[in-house]
C-alpha cells in the first residue's frame, strides 16, 4: 500500500473489533486525519492515506503500545435483518449441528452478531457471533449462482448475499432486505462494527 499506509496484525476477530473502535475514536479526536481510511479484515486493520512520515512514526509508537481489551457487546447501531428459514441447506446444517431443522433457525436467531469486516463482493459483511461449535463447512462443491439475500453459513461466519454471484457458503435463508445500494449514503447497508440481529419471518403466499 506504500508509504502512506500501516498494516497492524492481531490475533482475533475480537481484537480486530477493538482496535477498529481505538482507531476510530482517535479519528475522530483529530489524532488521525479525516482522510484516513480504516480497513478491517479477519485478523488485521489497514490504516490507509497517512499524511506525513510523522504521524506515520506516532501511529506506529501508539500501535507498539496498543493492548488488546474486550469490546462492548451493546455498542453500534443494530440493524434486524427478517429472514425465512427456507434455505436449501438448512437440513444439512441442522444434521450437522445435531438439532432438527426447526432448533437450528431458533439457534441462529436467538445469535447477536456483528459485522467483523467486508469484503468479496460490494456490501458482502463477514458477520461474527456464531458459537464457534456450530461452524460448518464449506460447500465441497460451490453453486454457480447463488440469489440475492441468500442467507448463508460458512465456518463461524453468517453473511447475506447483496447480489446473485457463485458462492460456496451454506443457505439457510433469504431476506428481502436490500444489502448494497449505490443510491444510498453508506451504499452498504452493512458496515464494520455495526450490530445485527435475524429476526425469523413467515414466507409470503407464492414466495
Amino acid at each position: 500500500m506504500g508509504a502512506r499506509a500501516l498494516l497492524a496484525e492481531v490475533g482475533s476477530d475480537e481484537q480486530v473489533a477493538a482496535l477498529l473502535g481505538d482507531l476510530t475514536q482517535r479519528q475522530h479526536g483529530g489524532l488521525l486525519g479525516a482522510e484516513v481510511e480504516l480497513v478491517p479484515a479477519a485478523r488485521t486493520v489497514l490504516v490507509d492515506g497517512l499524511g506525513s512520515p510523522r504521524e506515520r512514526a506516532t501511529l506506529t509508537a501508539w500501535l507498539d503500545a496498543w493492548v488488546p481489551h474486550a469490546v462492548r457487546t451493546d455498542a453500534g447501531s443494530l440493524v434486524e435483518i427478517p429472514t425465512v428459514y427456507d434455505g436449501e441447506d438448512l437440513a444439512e446444517v441442522a444434521a450437522l449441528w445435531g438439532v432438527t431443522p426447526q432448533e437450528a433457525v431458533r439457534r441462529h436467531a436467538a445469535c447477536s452478531f456483528r459485522v467483523a469486516f467486508c469484503g468479496f463482493a460490494p456490501g458482502f459483511a463477514y458477520l461474527t457471533g456464531l458459537p464457534q461449535e456450530l461452524a460448518v463447512p464449506r460447500r465441497a462443491t460451490p453453486r454457480t449462482r447463488v440469489p440475492v439475500g441468500s442467507v448463508a453459513l460458512a465456518g463461524a461466519y453468517t453473511g447475506v448475499y447483496p447480489s446473485p454471484s457463485p458462492g460456496g457458503w451454506q443457505l439457510i435463508g433469504r431476506t428481502e432486505l436490500c444489502l448494497w445500494d449505490e443510491d444510498r449514503s453508506p451504499a452498504a447497508l452493512l458496515t464494520p462494527g455495526t450490530r445485527v440481529r435475524f429476526t425469523a419471518v413467515a414466507a409470503e403466499a407464492g414466495s
